[in-house]
């Protein structure tokens, strides 16, 4: 090993943002001694709002590791360090292996499909799992935490008939376990981002002067509309024509004409926005996140289903940036994909308003005196009543509804 070789690299948290003071060593992945590749991941680094995955610098061996799982750490510190190898030392078999050895338990690859984010890699450490026995579904055959859910019902599904036929009897302290009379509860520590979203939420309700007010839009012509153009616009744009376009769209019309709502207050002054980021609000397996479509009024129908196609995939995988999630001046979120039919959603501080949507559902209406049965969705708009007004509130509301019952009036701004 040359003088180069031999020189030890320094693993270090990368730089946090202004806003994110400090983070938590959530998993380290490798042991020490143990082989590492170059981009490798080493450990999954928590802050309040992203988990993000910290790779290896160089390929080596992984010569100590200085904060453990739990330890609060701060941009730049050290946290591991590396003693360098080549990676033809670190791929290579032993040339001395002419007999079959026994496989190394810990020195198995990672899968031709790819990374996996810190989500699947939980649940295949928790249900001793290995990576090659799930097939992946994911972009370029990655395997994502609903493919490995998948792999666990079935074979939880396939065990059961076995049990019921004679084969392995149930280990009898399950069967303990399982009596209606045992009164079992647990106790784990919150995670960053939960802990995060519990504080931002208490801070919200304190801080501000909420108020929600109600509407109600007929959806029959967005959703008569994308009847008619679903195809040609999946084919043209490549993605599908969903509902949450239409909202953006809506909604970035409503700013347009009540800029107040697009502003937030800041110490005695009232900062107001030019542009339109809109939070789109996502559940992932860690909890609500809320990444931002930036300039979404410079966006196409195309645009704005491709970034949030592209949200919710790295919202399953848990691959968010903190950058994606900074920000934000107007937040949009549905309540109705888990059946809600009306809520009142909680403000997103610092901004001033959040639009909920609700469940579609199909109710009888009076159009040109005659009842008719339509898809309706109850929304609402949760306001801070110390910087909008009632009226500007319903008026907001308004013209949203107003531009989701006529779409043509989104085309034509009017």
């Amino acid at each position: 090993m040359n003088k180069a070789e031999s020189k030890l690299i320094e693993v270090r948290v990368p730089q946090l943002p202004e806003s994110v003071a400090d983070a938590t060593l959530s998993a380290w992945h490798k042991k020490p001694g143990e082989l590492v590749r170059r981009d490798e991941n080493l450990v999954d680094l928590e802050t309040d709002k992203v988990v993000l995955e910290i790779p290896s610098p160089e390929g080596g061996v992984l010569s100590r590791i200085l904060k453990s799982d739990g330890e609060t750490v701060v941009s730049d510190e050290v946290i591991a360090v590396i003693e360098p190898r080549r990676i033809a030392a670190v791929a290579a078999p032993p040339a001395e292996a002419a007999e079959p050895a026994p496989t190394p338990p810990a020195a198995a690859p990672e899968p031709e499909e790819g990374p996996l984010s810190p989500a699947v890699r939980r649940l295949l450490a928790e249900h001793g799992l290995s990576p090659d026995q799930i097939t992946g579904t994911g972009r370029n055959g990655r395997i994502t935490k609903e493919d490995v859910l998948q792999y666990i019902a079935e074979r939880e599904s396939a065990a059961a008939p076995e049990q019921a036929a004679g084969g392995t009897p149930p280990d009898p302290m399950a069967t303990v376990h399982a009596t209606p009379q045992e009164r079992s509860e647990r106790r784990t520590p919150m995670t960053r981002l939960r802990a995060r979203i519990a504080e931002r939420l208490l801070q919200a309700q304190q801080s501000t002067a909420s108020l929600t007010t109600f509407n109600e839009v007929n959806m029959h012509a967005v959703m008569e509309l994308r009847r008619r153009y679903r195809e040609q616009f999946e084919a043209r744009h490549g993605v599908k024509l969903g509902m949450m376009s239409f909202f953006v769209k809506a909604s970035i019309e409503a700013l347009r004409r009540f800029p107040v709502v697009n502003a937030f207050i800041e110490g005695q002054d009232i900062v107001y926005h030019d542009y339109c980021d809109i939070g789109i609000a996502v559940s992932a397996p860690r909890g609500l996140v809320v990444p931002v479509l930036r300039d979404a009024q410079r966006m196409s129908f195309a645009d704005i289903e491709r970034g949030i196609a592209e949200f919710g995939r790295k919202a399953r995988d848990g691959s968010l940036s903190i950058d994606e999630l900074m920000g934000g001046t107007f937040t949009i979120s549905n309540g109705g994909i888990f059946g809600s039919l009306l809520s009142t959603p909680i403000l997103n501080p610092p901004q001033s308003a959040i639009l909920g949507m609700h469940k579609i559902e199909d109710r009888p209406v009076v159009e040109d005196g005659e009842i008719r049965i339509r898809p309706m969705m109850y929304l609402a708009l949760t306001y801070d009543h110390r910087l909008i007004d009632g009226r500007e509130a319903v008026q907001f509301l308004a013209t949203i509804k107003e531009c989701l019952e006529d779409p043509a009036r989104l085309l034509l701004e009017v």
